[in-house]
């Protein structure tokens, strides 16, 4: 396994790489048994791996945690070792962004304006931005991403698609805890009573997605289930909602696979989940 911390660095290694395909996984470290999925996924399905490790800022905003955010580069490096990655590029924010960076890259409509991203202003320019400047780098045949931050997955994809990138992105089911909490680099910010707190959100899911499955088609019905849920529990909901897969529109009825969407509050950590409704198909 190669570590590469500079663009003209990595630049030589991919112009050597003219065979063979390249399967991508951008993190921002931290890693744990999610980010390990990703990894393996891509090593199965090519014949190299290159995991990118950078705590990109631009996706932060002025009052969130960047300068806390966990990083351990040791430690990751560990990780990956025994998992058959090629490189690891962990550029510094000088590599990523030089002093005369310019440069943006804007998606509108629904996937960059709701829920998430009306909650963090600017946040998914960060993310589209970055990303397309790692692909950009990496040139990989396939990138994957994780369905627990299922609309940054569907920001990606359309993004590749509107500006027809020639890579493919690859979803990727979300990896959870024994108790159903879906596996973040930001858990650790948890205390132990807020950990055990925080299974709370996935059981409110559960419980929603327990309905659907028995027949529920109402909407509203699914996210008061949620609200219900979580009523007697210290998670403060930030919003709950049951959008389109392919739009990202709040839906009435749930008449086409769908997203039950929740973010929530526990002391001051904020949690993200979801669970795929798909009428005919079993959940992730």
């Amino acid at each position: 396994m190669r570590v590469i911390q500079t663009v003209s660095e990595l630049r030589s290694w991919r112009t050597t790489q003219a065979g063979g395909s390249i399967g991508f996984v951008p993190t921002m470290g931290y890693l744990h048994d999610g980010h390990l999925a990703l990894v393996r996924r891509a090593h199965a399905e090519n014949d190299m791996v290159v995991v990118s490790i950078f705590v990109n800022p631009l996706q932060f905003g002025p009052h969130e945690d960047y300068a806390r955010y966990p990083r351990d580069l040791e430690r990751d490096l560990r990780l990956l070792e025994p998992e058959g990655v090629a490189i690891v590029f962990a550029p510094s924010v000088e590599e990523i962004y030089p002093p005369d960076f310019s440069t943006a890259v804007v998606v509108r409509g629904p996937l960059a304006e709701r829920l998430e991203g009306a909650a963090r202003p600017g946040h998914f320019t960060g993310v589209a931005t970055v990303v397309m400047r790692l692909v950009n780098l990496v040139q990989p045949h396939r990138a994957y991403f994780g369905w627990k931050d299922a609309q940054q997955l569907l920001l990606v994809r359309r993004m590749v698609r509107d500006l027809a990138l020639p890579v493919e992105i690859v979803p990727v089911p979300t990896v959870r805890e024994p108790d159903g909490l879906a596996m973040s680099s930001r858990n650790v910010y948890l205390s132990p009573e807020e950990r055990v707190s925080a299974a709370a959100l996935p059981r409110a899911l559960f419980a929603a997605l327990a309905r659907f499955q028995e027949g529920e088609r109402n909407a509203e019905v699914l996210r008061q289930t949620v609200r219900t849920e979580l009523a007697a529990s210290p998670l403060r909901l930030d919003y709950v909602s049951v959008s389109d897969c392919e739009v990202f529109q709040e839906l009435e009825q749930v008449d086409r696979p769908a997203l039950l969407l929740a973010a929530a509050w526990i002391g001051t950590t904020r949690l993200i989940d979801n669970v795929l409704l798909d009428p005919g198909k079993r959940s992730r």
